[in-house]
């Protein structure tokens, strides 16, 4: 006698196995494969950001850093994470001038420039989300925006929009390579 016949309940989930085994994330029906990311969500002032979560080492609560003289007002200091010397660097004081008030919900997003590890202070972070490079459209800044060059695409989920940073480029443009002060 067959399993299957006597059994519904396995069958349907040896039936669910197949399909999603089948199934390519992001790909609509007629319209083929759509390319899907994954994204760390957080908040800079009033702007929500994302960045590629291949880019974040890991997310860590705001350290006491030890100020360096002679950096610029965005650098907050380095601090002891392990044993590794981490340099915090405010994302909000670099783009717009204004400190990120430090408070319980703050972290920092660890990435690396040249292995060297770099901690971004955000105001907090909302989590993990996925982005569909067929959702997004171009950025648009002001001119005088100090996201242009590092943002240019941008995310409409709903009733948020997401920028999108792109930390290569962040850590690359010249402004951010020069932290020593005038």
């Amino acid at each position: 006698m067959n399993l299957l016949g006597k059994n519904a309940a396995f069958a349907k989930l040896l039936e669910y196995e197949k399909r999603s085994a089948n199934f390519s994330p992001g790909a609509g029906k007629g319209s083929g494969p759509s390319k899907e990311w994954s994204g760390v969500t957080f908040g800079v002032g009033e702007t929500r950001m994302t960045c590629n979560i291949n880019r974040i080492a890991e997310i860590l609560p705001y350290p006491q850093p030890t100020p360096v003289p002679g950096s610029k007002p965005w650098i907050n200091g380095l601090a002891n994470v392990r044993g590794e010397l981490l340099t915090v660097v405010d994302l909000a004081r670099f783009l717009t001038g204004v400190r990120t008030p430090v408070t319980p919900r703050s972290r920092l997003l660890s990435a690396s420039l040249n292995k060297a590890p770099i901690g971004l202070l955000v105001d907090e972070i909302f989590g993990q989300r996925h982005f569909l490079e067929s959702d997004s459209i171009p950025a648009e800044h002001p001119a005088d925006s100090a996201l242009n060059g590092i943002v240019s695409r941008k995310y409409h989920l709903g009733t948020e929009v997401w920028q999108e940073l792109n930390i290569d480029k962040l850590f690359n443009s010249t402004e951010f390579l020069n932290g020593a002060a005038d």
